[in-house]
């Protein structure tokens, strides 16, 4: 199975949102991990054709999560490539066959810039999905995908390994990282992030044991080790920074200030591209990983 990665070109942005096209060496079968959003369909199927795949030759298109940024195109996608058999993980089955209540928890995040950055949602028919379990396998591209629940970023988060190469697209519980850094940033939006559960999934990751990673922000990385452990070092210092902040009395708005200055100066001191946090941003803003990481806290202190 040969692996190729569609640029998304987010927001006129490179290298920010991946499509990971899988391709059989029969040259007559392909899959997709992930669709990035409807507003960069045109460059999913440009991806396509570039790369000589006929529509009809896609026949699995699995989904990490259903968040917009990874399945938001899924619909219309559905009526693209008609062989297709859209997976995802049983919690995430409804929302990818009525996305409604989807759009609506979105659209409180994004308000009014929901059609900018994501375009319209549409179902995925009924017949047309698949629910994966942990451990599932599944045939692809004359190889096998298999399916490991992953939550911590989502409950409803699947990561896909290919045993043949050991590569194992983390969708976003492996964090974001753009190519030419080794920083990697912890996207913890509202409402579903559990950083617990996450550490246990980076843990689970471990034991699978990859040999590389591919996450869809952005790319693909060797030095599995070190990018896990940092990750998990960070996920849980920030989250006991926001919660000093929050016993400090500092507001939503101070909190994403000095949460941004501290990721900065980390991006800095480990001599990433500090140029590069804006487009960093693009795959998670500091309000919005803030909000999550305070709603995290708030329910951590309600439970005790």
């Amino acid at each position: 199975m040969k692996i190729e990665i569609i640029d998304l070109d987010f927001m006129n942005t490179g290298q920010v949102i991946a499509s990971f096209l899988l391709l059989g060496e029969d040259g007559a079968s392909a899959a997709l991990v992930e669709t990035g959003p409807t507003n960069c369909l045109d460059r999913l199927t440009a991806g396509l054709k570039d790369r000589g795949v006929s529509y009809g030759d896609v026949r699995q298109v699995y989904l990490t999560h259903i968040h917009l940024d990874h399945a938001g195109a899924s619909g219309h996608l559905s009526g693209v490539l008609p062989n297709a058999t859209f997976y995802v993980h049983e919690v995430g089955y409804p929302h990818l066959a009525d996305p409604s209540k989807l759009v609506k928890s979105a659209t409180r995040i994004y308000g009014e810039r929901m059609e900018e950055l994501w375009g319209e949602a549409r179902p995925v028919p009924e017949d047309r999905i698949k629910v994966l379990k942990d451990g599932e396998e599944t045939e692809t591209a004359g190889g096998v995908l298999v399916a490991h629940d992953t939550p911590g970023h989502a409950y409803h988060h699947l990561a896909y390994l290919e045993p043949g190469s050991g590569a194992l697209f983390t969708g976003d519980v492996a964090g974001i990282r753009l190519p030419g850094q080794s920083y990697v940033r912890p996207p913890t939006p509202p409402p579903e992030i559990d950083v617990e559960v996450w550490v246990q999934s980076i843990n689970y990751i471990r034991q699978i044991d990859p040999a590389s990673l591919w996450p869809t922000h952005f790319g693909t990385y060797r030095d599995v080790g070190r990018h896990l452990g940092e990750l998990e070092q960070r996920l849980q210092d920030w989250l006991l920074f926001v919660e000093g902040q929050m016993d400090d009395g500092a507001d939503r708005e101070e909190i994403s200030d000095q949460l941004k200055a501290k990721g900065d100066a980390e991006m800095l001191a480990e001599g990433s591209d500090i140029t590069q946090s804006e487009r960093y941003d693009l795959a998670g803003t500091y309000n919005m990983l803030t909000d999550g990481l305070m709603r995290y806290a708030t329910r951590q202190r309600e439970k005790r």
